[in-house]
């Protein structure tokens, strides 16, 4: 008898490691996204623990695009999921010299190992989202690699609008969306469409792919990709967008957005700016990837009618910005007041114009802007970087002809480096009237060397209490 039990006891421990077994590699499992044909990228294969993951084309400069610009060509991105180390191999496929492969952002610490010609070797210890560019931003892959996916909707919900891998187009190209509904995208799909959504309590999730690129510069279905009308706890994330025809993901008369994990390919047109938020409260913008031609992240106040742009956070990021800023606060000033700004933790890998461009007019305040921890890379050596602009400015988006006002601002803890360059951190006032002042510059490293008068730093006239430690 005593045997039998030893025996069984022996079998349910047996099945049971097994069991335990089983769940710790579904727990470590990687989960690979497939792509559509038609949208599979002729640069670049990837394979993950040795499973193959599909790898998207995207495109850069498309007509009427001023012919002079050259943003590196076309380009590939690729999406999946991983809770443990994993091990990239990465294939070209077509000819390059892969003997000088950098990835952005610097701070990562990723290494390509060359394996031969055609072949890198990555090794990634946690979830993250890279640049692999073996020649700056010339046919460059984007590697997005996701922590698994959380709070999957209910299918069986009429509130639920589910998007199936494959590609889907809306008769209209347009998927509206209002008062607690949600839009889902499988991984593997791919929605050509825009989205219009206004209401409360409504999300857009999920890890397929939303595409602009069936439609001309600014004749897409709706204004914008995202065009997200006076909506309250609105959530966006996981999603990847590819090719807008114009601005992106954009807040308008907004209360409580919360971005995140959002990935952003663009290039593919002017005036692709990534995230506006116009007239909106209490946006948070965290772990995004962006890449656009125009700016990467634009705070507007388009109507004063609609209040201020205020208590907005943008961290734990990386941007690219082709041709324009990095981010733009204030050339659309119809508003009172745009204050209580955060941008922290944040990688700038391309950048062309200012990385922050501060510019209010129309007397509006710009007040409370902090920057800390910012990473920059310079790729530029014959030319002068502008990387942050303060100055109250009048320009051709405003009405009333008249400059704004700047106060109480930190930068600290932001360092340049990468290619050494001539680099200007410029604050300057417009009158007596329209000052900036308050100014509070800490820690700030050009190429590891502190910013000083004789390195970088331009303080003009109108100005008050720029401190520099």
């Amino acid at each position: 008898m005593k045997t039998r039990i030893q025996s069984l006891a022996m079998c349910v421990v047996g099945t049971l490691m097994c069991l335990l077994g089983q769940i710790s590699f579904i727990h470590a499992e990687v989960k690979c996204y497939s792509v559509p044909d038609g949208f599979q990228s002729d640069l670049w294969e990837v394979s993950i623990n040795g499973q193959e993951n599909g790898v998207y084309a995207a495109r850069t400069c498309d007509p009427p695009f001023d012919k002079n610009y050259d943003f590196g060509g076309t380009y590939a991105f690729t999406n999946f999921e991983m809770d443990e180390p994993v091990t990239l191999t990465i294939r070209s496929k077509i000819a390059r010299d892969l003997n000088s492969v950098r990835i952005r952002p610097a701070s990562a610490g990723i290494v390509a190992k060359k394996i031969d010609d055609s072949t890198l070797e990555v090794r990634l210890e946690k979830p993250c989202k890279f640049s692999l560019e073996p020649n700056v931003r010339e046919h460059v892959l984007l590697v997005f690699a996701n922590a698994p996916e959380k709070n999957v909707p209910d299918f069986t919900s009429p509130n639920v609008k589910v998007i199936r891998a494959g590609v889907t187009r809306p008769e209209n190209g347009r998927v509206e969306l209002k008062d607690g509904e949600t839009l889902y995208l499988e991984a593997g799909a791919v929605l050509q469409a825009g989205i219009y959504a206004t209401g409360k309590n409504i999300r857009i999730c999920g890890r397929g792919v939303l595409d602009g690129s069936p439609w001309e510069w600014r004749k897409g279905p709706t204004g914008h990709v995202l065009e997200l009308w006076k909506c309250t706890d609105l959530v966006v994330e996981d999603v990847t967008i590819l090719g807008a025809s114009h601005w992106t993901v954009v807040p308008t008369n907004c209360d409580g957005v919360t971005i995140q994990n959002l990935k952003l390919c663009g290039g593919r047109v002017q005036n692709d700016d990534g995230i506006n938020p116009c007239n909106s409260q209490n946006v948070y913008i965290s772990e995004c990837f962006i890449r656009t031609d125009d700016d990467c992240v634009a705070l507007k106040g388009l109507n004063s009618e609609w209040g201020n742009c205020e208590n907005i956070t943008i961290k734990d990021s990386i941007l690219w910005c082709d041709r324009a800023r990095i981010s733009l606060l204030g050339h659309e000033s119809r508003a009172e007041y745009m204050r209580n700004i955060l941008y922290e933790n944040i990688d700038v890998i391309h950048f062309q114009m200012p990385v922050f461009l501060l510019e209010p007019g129309e007397e509006m305040n710009m007040e409370n802007m902090t920057a800390r921890d910012i990473r920059i890379e310079c790729d530029y050596s014959d030319r002068i970087n502008r990387v942050l602009v303060v100055r109250p400015t009048v320009n051709q988006y405003m009405r009333n002809k008249v400059p704004g006002h700047i106060k109480n601002c930190v930068f600290e803890r932001i360092s340049v480096d990468g290619i050494p360059a001539e680099c200007h951190f410029i604050f300057e006032g417009m009158d007596v009237e329209h000052q900036t002042e308050n100014i509070k510059i800490h820690d700030v490293k050009v190429f590891g060397k502190p910013l000083s008068e004789e390195n970088g730093l331009k303080i003009g006239d109108f100005t008050k209490n720029i401190t520099l430690e």
